[in-house]
């Protein structure tokens, strides 16, 4: 599996917007249907809320592929 830092700036994020920010999704539809279908993790847990707030040093993955929240 593949984490990478993804570095915020301001405000924590919420993580369908992480998703996109992150590569791991296309668009926001694309987000949602990885959501919908308990494809995204948030450190370790299945995660299906979109709207979650993710905060410094919190982890995403989806499909092998993971990154890493730094808020700068």
């Amino acid at each position: 599996m593949s984490i990478h830092d993804v570095p915020i700036t301001g405000e924590p994020i919420r993580l369908g917007q992480f998703l996109k920010l992150a590569n791991l999704a296309e668009d926001g539809s694309h987000a949602k249907d990885l959501l919908d279908a308990e494809e995204v993790t948030v450190n370790g847990e299945v995660e299906v809320r979109r709207g979650r707030q993710l905060t410094n040093g919190d982890v995403v993955e989806v499909g092998g592929e993971g990154g890493r929240v730094v808020l700068g």
